[in-house]
């Protein structure tokens, strides 16, 4: 058994790493209008990009969800940020040196950082459960709110810099994110790894309600993260092109401002919380809420305001989901963890990528220019619109989720004191 200071640099190399990896995930949607621009990409294939991604980490999740017994987990931790590095080298390099292959570059680049993402959700939560903690769900939204932060830092760096050496340079950008993994490695070359659970033995009742429970929380993970990326993805494009501000204030007072919201709630949470069930139902439904008003409002400053608001309404509804199933489920195990991640990976990679379809679709429709043209609207902007209203559907989903939840399970009480049957198996 590693000791309490030894287990306490993993829990900061952990969380490190989480801050570190949110360059892949925020650095590439404040690049789509350059990628359109410099390389005449189309939204759809941006979409694509996102859906690259995500799809690229389910595929990992699922592995893990079947075959997690045979991974030596400190290993693969190890090399992790090492793929991230090499996937963000790759999503620059290619497009530098062969600009007419440029999106090739990026779809390679993407499922190799992907691959390493995937990883990282599904391992790194399980580790952190697995440290000793007076609140392990705390623990959990701490560690998710890095992320938040990790993508603020993204944003305003990278805003800084593409203004001082220009958009079209940003592989140099690009290069400089992929460096910073590779202290994750180092922290876990010399980090001790906690006893993690890699599967449970329970009776056949209670394998039953670990089923339906588990199969609820995906569903719920599946919808809060559509509701959460689909504005990650795009804020910033739909301020530029629905609500025609400027790049970089589409950055900073979009995707920055989103990101800040985001990881303040998760602190917050991770300092003051304590009942996960009413956050995740009233996220659901004011997400919902703030989509429509944001596909509907003719007034900027509204639609402005109720996209970064979004960022308040659906911070918990990916962690707050896996702080839930622990109350369903205690030590769930990996496999349990990496089916919640595929849930997640599967909204994060569907919902982007209908949006694209979107506003593509309605933006080349005859409707969409008369449509428009009666409210001073390019068809482009009555797209982004549309597929900003359509998206209120995943939240509102996801609160029927919850409620199911609630209604089968006490609001978050199910197994918390019937942990008799659980055999731990050790990390090798």
């Amino acid at each position: 058994m590693a000791d309490k200071y030894g287990l306490g640099l993993t829990k900061k190399a952990c969380y490190y790493t989480y801050l570190a990896a949110s360059s892949a995930f925020s650095l590439p949607p404040i690049l789509f209008i350059t990628f359109h621009e410099m390389y005449g990409i189309s939204y759809t294939l941006l979409g694509t990009l996102v859906l690259v991604n995500f799809i690229t980490q389910l595929t990992i999740d699922l592995i893990f969800t079947f075959f997690s017994k045979h991974f030596n987990l400190k290993l693969t931790v190890r090399i992790m940020p090492l793929i991230t590095s090499l996937g963000l080298f790759i999503y620059a390099l290619i497009p530098m040196l062969f600009p007419e292959q440029a999106y090739i570059g990026l779809i390679v680049g993407t499922v190799v950082f992907s691959v390493a993402a995937g990883l990282s959700e599904v391992l790194i939560s399980p580790i952190v459960a697995a440290i000793p903690s007076d609140d392990p769900g705390r623990d959990m939204s701490r560690l998710h709110s890095l992320y938040g932060w990790g993508v603020v830092t993204v944003v305003v760096v990278s805003t800084a810099v593409l203004t001082l050496i220009g958009r079209e340079n940003w592989m140099f950008l690009t290069f400089f994110w992929a460096l910073l993994p590779i202290v994750s490695f180092i922290l876990f070359t010399v980090a001790p790894f906690p006893e993690v659970d890699l599967q449970q033995s329970l009776s056949p009742e209670k394998t039953r309600r670990k089923n339906i429970a588990l199969a609820l929380c995906v569903f719920c993970i599946f919808f809060g993260s559509a509701a959460e990326n689909v504005m990650t993805n795009w804020i910033s494009a739909f301020f530029e092109k629905a609500l025609g501000l400027s790049k970089t204030w589409c950055d900073l007072a979009g995707m920055a401002l989103f990101a800040i919201l985001l990881g303040t709630v998760r602190t917050l949470y991770a300092k003051y919380g304590k009942n996960i069930y009413p956050v995740l139902l009233f996220g659901m439904i004011a997400s919902a809420l703030l989509y429509i008003v944001a596909g509907l409002s003719p007034l900027p400053i509204i639609s402005l305001a109720a996209c970064v608001l979004i960022g308040i309404f659906t911070s918990m509804l990916w962690p707050g989901t896996l702080i839930l199933m622990e109350e369903l489920t205690p030590r769930p195990g990996v496999a349990a963890y990496a089916l919640l991640a595929a849930g997640g990976d599967f909204g994060a990679s569907v919902a982007p990528q209908l949006l694209g379809f979107t506003v593509d679709g309605v933006s080349a429709s005859g409707w969409a220019a008369k449509f428009g043209e009666s409210l001073s609207l390019t068809s482009e902007q009555v797209g982004m619109k549309t597929g900003m209203l359509l998206a209120a559907v995943y939240p509102i989903l996801g609160a029927v989720a919850v409620i199911i939840i609630g209604k089968l399970f006490g609001k978050g009480i199910s197994f918390k004191n019937d942990q008799t049957d659980n055999t731990e198996i050790p990390d090798k």
